[in-house]
């Protein structure tokens, strides 16, 4: 194992952020081969914040209010949100999402926070699910932090398409395509 120079550690650093910027110090300590505390000191050097104020500042700036759901039916952290058009939301496996006997995730919470927010970007009253299209490429284990992005594919009248990709680190771990329909509150009314 060699060491890299801090200025390429620097780089490796930033790029590995750009590409997730849900990296826990963690995260980049194993990438880089560096301890936990030398990732701190070059996030403060390099002036990233840590995990929660770097969510918190993307909600900040890129967040629609959801329409067809309450914020809390939302199965995730809903990180960034542009109805009719895209959104991401973060959930972290933790012991009740897992199997007991090997720790790894229990499908339907993937396809929850999937299909949770692909109803969530549809700018109407009422939005459902009318039929989904999913692969889980591979197992998800405890302590996995599974960012979901989603976007609008295809739009026609009250039928929209949305793409879901569910990735860990950089590895895609769910893929679907849901189809949903939406209403407007005073459709139903009638």
């Amino acid at each position: 194992m060699t060491r890299v120079s801090k200025k390429e550690r620097h780089k490796k650093l930033m790029h590995a952020l750009n590409g997730d910027p849900f990296l826990t110090d963690g995260d980049l300590a194993n990438r880089c081969n560096v301890s936990i505390q030398t990732i701190r000191l070059d996030r403060m050097e390099l002036g990233i914040p840590e995990l929660r104020e770097r969510i918190k500042h993307m909600a900040e700036e890129k967040f629609d209010a959801v329409r067809s759901l309450a914020p809390e039916e939302v199965y995730g952290e809903v990180i960034d949100l542009q109805l009719d058009h895209s959104g991401t939301s973060i959930i972290e496996i933790m012991e009740d999402h897992v199997f007991e006997r090997n720790q790894i995730a229990r499908g339907h919470y993937l396809f929850a926070q999937a299909n949770s927010l692909a109803v969530a970007i549809v700018n109407s009253d009422l939005a459902l699910t009318k039929s989904a299209d999913i692969r889980f490429i591979r197992p998800v284990k405890l302590g996995e932090k599974c960012l979901a992005h989603a976007h609008v594919v295809a739009k026609k009248g009250q039928h929209i398409q949305i793409n879901i990709e569910t990735k860990v680190m950089d590895e895609t771990v769910f893929h679907g395509v849901f189809d949903v329909y939406c209403l407007e509150e005073d459709v139903l009314s009638k």
